[in-house]
């Protein structure tokens, strides 16, 4: 690959083509050496025609535009000679000067005018027509149009690029500087792109002290975040200090007493626990603690009901839908009519979706307003197609409306965490959902903090009902809420163990539960819907991967490769990880077209057509409806999959189409966001259903190769299973019941909470 050298430029602003106000980004006509026109592209905030500017970057050609400058950085200049002086304040830039005044101003004070101007306006009333008012509105606009271009100045020394400039700008203003320099790690609170890392660096490079009490406060609260990306909602405090000292390089007692400084000021809790403490950061104590509180008392609701009519409703239900409930699904549907929490929990093929359904006939059929919910799109779209009411996903139940920065610790408004937690929504307590009973679906799925504000939404007299496979891997976010729910021993719990979903002599059930079980699957059965194909080495396990999706099951069931079937993988890197399997396919099933533009970043390179997933929330970025004017929304969320339909070399964007009927354009800088999803991990595909899925299995990463694992991917399939690879990993898996550790206080809370009842 070719290395650009990075050149300079030197101009004045000539024309401003086109900018975004958003994030800085600008094409701008510059006039070099007052005779070359160049047209520059890149992240210019704060720049105006008329102003002079030094340009870093290299030059590209564009097929319809020709040579364009490509700007990596760049630094805005006060003009030093009187041609360019005069140049600069005429160009309208500075309020209350046009050319004639710009002639009349340089003319008095030559050389020294930008001085003048900057610390003594009030000389410039001596030039005609200038009043005293004008004069210090001219200095006031030039003082603030300075303090932009010293910004960008003090940022660069750094490192800090200018698009975070940008950002850090439009949130302190032009006292940025001064706040930085007075605290770095404010920045990681304040700006969402700002992490620790950054932060610290910068604060090094400052010459903040390594042992200074804002570094190492900063320190311990990303270790406790750092903890809620690997589903914790606490740590030990013993475990805090040490990745701390690690992570700082300072002595564990500086750690310790900086403790004492984040509780003061609210931003931990820290509960004794035996010997040690644990320690969390405050909107997750009081997240999990206002779950328990209000779960257990929905659980104490009086629910007036008449149980003899609801079972006579029941019977009638099951011999219109030509249906046979066994005791059990008999007992958690009563449960769950008559109490006001509850919990139906059970694998795949026992009944689940029956049951929603007979609860949805059975209250509604009460005139009790039912709401269905679940974590995912395609969770929710299942709900919809088997219940006939519509489901939404509970981020679209709660209707989201932005990102805020403070944690409401009364619960009265609406609170948020930083990045995909300090959300706010527009359903809060304020104003609560319109519902008699919540049913949600996958509540496996149901981190800590979506519980938080799923709660905060629900009126206190409404029946909550949870149903999930508390056997499935447990949410992406902080907590084990399904597990935490079950083992507390407080709430009316439903266990299903029989399988009904196995028509046609299904496999997929049955060895889901066989795996489940710590039994090894039964494969390769005559007529059957499970298989497995052996291969000894990562190599010849790729190249069957490719062959069946490609070629072989799409030739011998007439499916589409690009809808029907999709690649199930534990791990991300290697011959049969995620990223691979990715490239592989995308270049057997969409290769590059000489007539369509492909771009490329570090997730890879996209083409039109191809399959590709969002993979953090995003709150922000709009939708609207295909072939439905006038819908709209915003958000699209970790997990969600669509296809890409244009990409726009000019304009540097990316149309993809969600769930075929949501359009989103992205900008390049967005498409970070972006992955190819023709191989997911498990852990991606929780949630979704696939009709045909396809596992390579390999030996890996004794966390990756897991019972739960194994299991989750099995369910996933509603038609086929297909495994590929060394069978000794099925024997591996299938023998490996450990699972990570997750430290959450939920049960013990509720346990605590029904002992004081009993008191």
């Amino acid at each position: 690959m070719e290395v650009l050298n990075d050149i300079t430029l030197r101009g004045a602003v000539v024309e401003i083509i086109y900018e975004n106000d958003e994030n800085g980004y600008k094409i701008i006509d510059i006039l070099c050496d007052g005779k070359d026109i160049v047209t520059a592209r890149g992240t210019m905030p704060f720049t105006y025609v008329g102003e002079f500017v030094t340009l870093t970057g290299h030059f590209e050609n564009h097929k319809l535009y020709g040579d364009q400058f490509m700007v990596s950085g760049y630094e805005k200049e006060l003009p030093d000679n009187l041609q360019d002086i005069e140049i600069f304040l005429s160009s309208g830039l500075i309020e209350g000067v046009g050319p004639s005044t710009a002639k009349a101003i340089v003319k008095k004070f030559g050389t020294d005018t930008v001085q003048v101007i900057l610390h003594s306006p009030e000389k410039l009333e001596c030039v005609r027509g200038i009043s005293h008012a004008r004069a210090i509105r001219i200095g006031e606009t030039f003082q603030e149009y300075e303090a932009t271009r010293a910004l960008i100045v003090f940022f660069n020394q750094y490192g800090v690029s200018t698009s975070l400039a940008w950002k850090i700008y439009q949130k302190y203003g032009v006292l940025a500087t001064e706040i930085v320099q007075k605290n770095p790690y404010r920045l990681i609170d304040d700006i969402p792109e700002v992490g620790f890392k950054t932060a610290d660096r910068l604060g090094q490079a400052m010459g903040v002290e390594s042992d200074a009490g804002s570094r190492i406060c900063a320190g311990i609260l990303h270790v406790l975040s750092l903890g809620l990306s690997s589903g914790h909602v606490y740590l030990p405090e013993e475990q805090v200090l040490a990745e701390t000292e690690l992570l700082l390089t300072v002595p564990k007692d500086c750690v310790a007493q900086s403790f004492q400084t984040l509780e003061a000021l609210g931003k931990i809790v820290c509960i004794e626990n035996g010997t040690d403490r644990n320690v969390f950061l405050s909107y997750m104590y009081l997240s999990e603690e206002y779950i328990a509180e209000r779960l257990y008392a929905h659980s104490l609701l009086s629910v007036p009901s008449s149980l003899e009519k609801i079972q006579g409703n029941l019977e009638k239900f099951q011999r219109k839908n030509d249906i046979d409930l066994d005791d059990v699904q008999i007992e958690g549907i009563l449960r769950s009519c008559i109490h006001g929490f509850s919990i139906i929990t059970g694998g795949p093929g026992t009944g689940k979706t029956t049951i929603i359904k007979a609860l949805v006939h059975l209250l509604s059929g009460m005139s009790k307003k039912c709401v269905l919910a679940a974590p995912t799109g395609r969770a929710a779209k299942r709900m919809t197609e088997a219940c006939g009411l519509p489901a939404k996903t509970i981020h679209r139940l709660l209707e989201f409306t932005s990102v805020s920065r403070e944690f409401d610790t009364d619960h009265a408004g609406d609170g948020g965490i930083r990045e995909d937690f300090n959300l706010k929504f527009g359903r809060n307590e304020r104003n609560p959902l319109d519902v008699n009973v919540l049913i949600v679906d996958e509540t496996s799925m149901l981190d800590t903090l979506l519980l938080y504000h799923l709660l905060k939404a629900t009126p206190h007299d409404t029946q909550i009902i949870f149903v999930g496979d508390q056997n499935q891997l447990p949410s992406v976010g902080p907590g084990n809420v399904l597990k935490d729910l079950i083992s507390s021993g407080q709430f009316q719990t439903t266990v299903l163990n029989k399988i009904y979903r196995q028509e046609d002599s299904s496999m997929i059930a049955y060895n889901a539960h066989q795996v489940n079980h710590g039994r090894l699957p039964e494969i390769n059965q005559k007529k059957s819907d499970f298989f497995l194909l052996p291969r000894k080495t990562p190599q010849d396990t790729m190249q069957t991967l490719l062959d069946v999706v490609c070629r072989r099951l799409p030739a011998a069931y007439g499916i589409d490769p690009m809808k029907d079937i999709q690649v199930l993988i534990p791990n991300k890197k290697g011959i049969c990880g995620v990223i691979n399997a990715n490239a592989q396919l995308q270049q057997e099933l969409n290769p590059h077209k000489d007539d369509e533009h492909d771009y490329t970043n570090s997730t890879g390179t996209f083409r039109v057509g191809d399959r590709v997933m969002q993979t953090k929330n995003n709150y922000e970025i709009e939708w609207f409806k295909k072939d439905v004017a006038g819908v709209e929304g915003k958000g699209i969320f970790n997990g969600e999959m669509g296809i890409v339909q244009r990409i726009d070399k000019k304009n540097k964007t990316v149309d993809i189409l969600f769930d075929e009927d949501r359009y989103v354009t992205y900008d390049y800088a967005t498409m970070n966001q972006i992955e190819h999803c023709y191989a997911i991990t498990v852990h991606k595909s929780q949630g979704s259903e696939f009709d045909y899925c396809v596992i390579p299995l390999i030996p890996g990463p004794p966390m990756l190769m897991t019972r739960n694992i194994l299991y989750t991917a099995i369910t996933r399939a509603k038609k086929m299973v297909v495994l590929v690879g060394d069978s000794r990993c099925i024997e591996w898996m299938v023998s490996n019941d450990t699972q990570q550790k997750r430290y959450t206080y939920l049960a013990e809370r509720i346990i605590e909470r029904g002992r004081d009842d009993e008191n």
